[in-house]
């Protein structure tokens, strides 16, 4: 039993650092909506996350 233990925890680990990302990523995404449109157009918001989203699918 105590073999699975380092692995339970190491599985834990990776889900809450999954967890963390998505909470990290959709924070952003909120914040970058919120600002005007002129500075979003500037830092080319969201014509980049949507390519680079569609790039990792």
């Amino acid at each position: 039993m105590n073999t699975f233990t380092p692995d339970i925890f190491r599985t834990i680990r990776h889900y809450a650092g999954k967890v963390r990302t998505m909470h990290n990523e959709i924070r952003t995404e909120r914040f970058l909506n919120s600002l005007p449109n002129d500075i979003r157009k500037d830092i080319g918001w969201p014509d980049r996350f949507i390519s680079r989203r569609a790039d990792r699918n």
